[in-house]
């Protein structure tokens, strides 16, 4: 088993970190850099930062923003929102993003997948999905959660990694924000049915949470927001815990 990685979720809207819960009730907790600054002192293995205002404002991603929190980010850097052409990924890779991720665009442009993997690397090419069930079947969601695209998790997860996706993010519209923990089922949806690594988003509460994500939905990442800002729960805690259940994680 490769080693797990623990990934804190910085939700970038205006000019500051939000916190919601459904994709919805957004309030203001932070401002990015010192976020970042934390983080980095913290023993977290990568960290992903998502405007999740651009794509709805139908406005390019924010590259010198991107520059400035790159120019403090010590560890790898993945960044989403408003992605819509290899020229938004070539100026974010530019503006110090590892990977950045994508999620609405790639339902409207495959390519743009395809393309960025051929250019860039698959390693820096990663799918978002944001899903959420509905009579019994998890339907993948585009605009920031707001739209149902129609399109099953299973088919859309196979697609983007048959057309060069590196990485899946998949999120729980249901679970965002709640900290009752993943949606293991959802999670497995995804991890049985790829080869490329899958990071689980939405809902971890404690860091039980997060070993059943890894041990039960086979996820070889978590991501996490709430759990880190509203609690005394740490990243470095979370890999002790990881560890002493017998999960290999990142020293």
């Amino acid at each position: 088993m490769l080693k797990v990685r623990i990934i804190p979720t910085l939700l970038w809207k205006d000019v500051g970190l939000v916190k919601g819960i459904g994709f919805n009730s957004w309030r203001r907790i932070d401002t990015v850099l010192p976020a970042i600054k934390v983080y980095n002192m913290r023993g977290v293995d990568e960290l992903i930062l998502l405007d999740i205002s651009s794509t709805n404002e139908k406005r390019e991603p924010d590259y010198e923003s991107v520059k400035e929190f790159s120019q403090e980010c010590f560890i790898p850097f993945t960044v989403g929102g408003g992605i819509k052409s290899i020229e938004n990924i070539k100026k974010l890779l530019r503006s110090g993003a590892d990977k950045v991720s994508i999620n609405t665009e790639a339902f409207n442009n495959i390519n743009l997948i395809r393309e960025g993997a051929k250019m860039f690397g698959s390693q820096c090419i990663v799918v978002s999905i944001d899903a959420k069930k509905e009579n019994g079947r998890y339907y993948c969601y585009s605009h920031s959660g707001t739209k149902c695209t129609g399109i099953e998790v299973s088919r859309w997860a196979k697609e983007i990694e048959k057309n060069g996706a590196g990485e899946i993010i998949i999120t729980s519209i249901e679970k965002d924000g709640t900290m009752e923990g993943y949606d293991i089922d959802l999670i497995n949806e995804i991890t049985k049915n790829v080869k490329i690594p899958v990071i689980a988003s939405g809902g971890a509460g404690n860091y039980e949470d997060m070993f059943k994500a890894i041990k039960d939905g086979k996820a070889s990442a978590v991501a996490a927001a709430s759990i880190f800002h509203f609690t005394e729960k740490t990243p470095r805690a979370a890999k002790m815990f990881l560890a002493s259940k017998g999960i290999p994680v990142r020293k």
